[in-house]
């Protein structure tokens, strides 16, 4: 990996729990304006489905700390 140029590290030079710490900020400041994501038809469609089936069947799934388990991260 290389540096990113916003950013004033080497990103692989970031420990693991740094870069996955790295990811989950950068994806809450998107989150945090999520007023501003565009959805194409598809991905509102995709996510209409994928609703629909979460509420026919709200225990089908996994919770995130079993996801979290499979993956290996203990934070």
């Amino acid at each position: 990996m290389s540096n990113h140029p916003l950013l004033k590290v080497e990103i692989s030079q970031l420990s693991i729990a740094e870069r996955i710490q790295l990811a989950e900020d950068l994806w809450d400041s998107i989150v945090d304006r999520q007023d501003e994501i565009e959805l194409d038809l598809a991905q509102q469609q995709e996510l209409d489905r994928r609703l629909a089936q979460y509420r026919q069947d709200p225990n089908a799934g996994s919770s995130w700390e079993t996801v979290k388990l499979r993956l290996g991260v203990s934070q």
